[in-house]
């Protein structure tokens, strides 16, 4: 079994803190969209999933607080948003990224063609993120 530092137990402690705060229906909710990504989200999934990307751990459709975001980093606090046409001036959007941004998130978020036609340049920009060279 693998030993963690006091650093590592802290931050253990903050996840099942953070998952406390989560309501049940953000929890069926997260459990339903998983079950259904959209292809941008699929494509995306497939590059991050398994610390694939420089041993950095994503999960994908998230429960934070009351909210599900497509992507979540813990240890680099990061959201990923993969976004579609719906998206575009929804005021629950700004909401909750306000939400997302008090709690110590960083937001970043790509259009779905993006994701599938220029995947190279999201995971450069994903990399940046987190602090990363790719």
């Amino acid at each position: 079994m693998r030993e963690k530092g006091a650093e590592g137990w802290i931050r253990a402690a903050a996840i099942y803190q953070m998952r406390d705060t989560i309501p049940p229906s953000a929890i069926s909710r997260a459990r339903a969209m998983r079950r259904k990504p959209t292809d941008a989200e699929r494509a995306l999934w497939g590059v991050l999933r398994s610390r694939r990307m420089q041993a950095v751990t994503f999960r994908r459709q998230a429960p934070v607080g009351p909210y599900v975001v497509d992507f979540l980093c813990a240890e680099h606090r990061l959201v990923v948003e993969c976004d579609g046409a719906r998206h575009v001036q929804d005021r629950r959007d700004v909401a909750r990224d306000a939400w997302l941004e008090r709690q110590g998130y960083k937001i970043i978020r790509f259009w779905n063609a993006a994701v599938l036609r220029e995947r190279a340049s999201v995971l450069d920009a994903v990399a940046a993120a987190c602090g990363l060279p790719w």
